[in-house]
């Protein structure tokens, strides 16, 4: 499903919302308008599933469950920051909203994926006042280059959580677009550079569902 265009995203004067500048300062003004912006990452749809439903998961969804998944899992990364992992969870996907989602396994996507997304950055993180949008745009960098231990923490939380609806959807979009081990394992290495231990769980649980899983890790 195609994410709605920004131009059909509702305005601040479709709302019936005064112009906050007349009764507000700039800076509060610009926070404001990349809260209500936010609102949009509900209806950017992602291929994973709910758990035991017919119905696909949306970017808002996914960046909370791995937000929460974090905080409970901090025990594995005890180098890193947990403040800046949390914050580094709920912006990661943000960019979506200009450029998308891009399904984990769709190469041809991935060919512009970098290029669509860095210009959403540029836009989205634009709206912030300087400093604030520089932090978040900042945060949303480290994640991508994922060699910081908050953003290899985060990075494994991305990758885990569709792994973990897939297994409980017996195979879910695994099967639905006919996805190999191969290119599992490509998707789950992140996690195991993380941890080896979460790798392992999710390895053993996973290959049920795929015919050329080998027999052992």
């Amino acid at each position: 499903m195609e994410s709605p265009s920004l131009s059909t995203f509702p305005t601040k004067e479709s709302y019936g919302i005064l112009k906050l500048g007349d009764c507000m300062n700039e800076k509060l003004e610009k926070i404001i308008d990349f809260i209500v912006l936010m609102d949009k990452m509900k209806t950017i749809e992602r291929r994973t599933k709910l758990i035991f439903q017919d119905t696909r998961e949306n970017d808002a969804e996914h960046s909370f469950h791995i937000t929460l998944m974090a905080s409970i899992l901090q025990e594995y990364a005890p180098d890193a920051d947990l403040q800046k992992t949390m914050e580094m969870c709920l912006v990661h996907d943000i960019v979506e909203i200009d450029a998308g989602d891009t399904f984990a396994y769709d190469e041809e996507g991935y060919k512009t994926k970098k290029d669509r997304e860095q210009k959403a950055a540029q836009r989205i993180f634009g709206i912030l006042p300087k400093k604030m949008g520089s932090y978040y745009k900042g945060l949303w960098g480290e994640f991508e280059e994922g060699k910081s231990p908050e953003a290899q923490f985060a990075n494994a939380m991305d990758r885990m959580q569709p792994i973990l609806n897939n297994i409980y959807n017996h195979g879910g979009t695994w099967n639905e677009y006919e996805v190999s081990w191969n290119q599992l394992m490509g998707r789950m290495e992140p996690i195991r550079r993380f941890s080896e231990e979460l790798f392992i769980f999710l390895a053993e649980r996973a290959k049920e569902y795929f015919e050329d899983a080998p027999h052992t890790l």
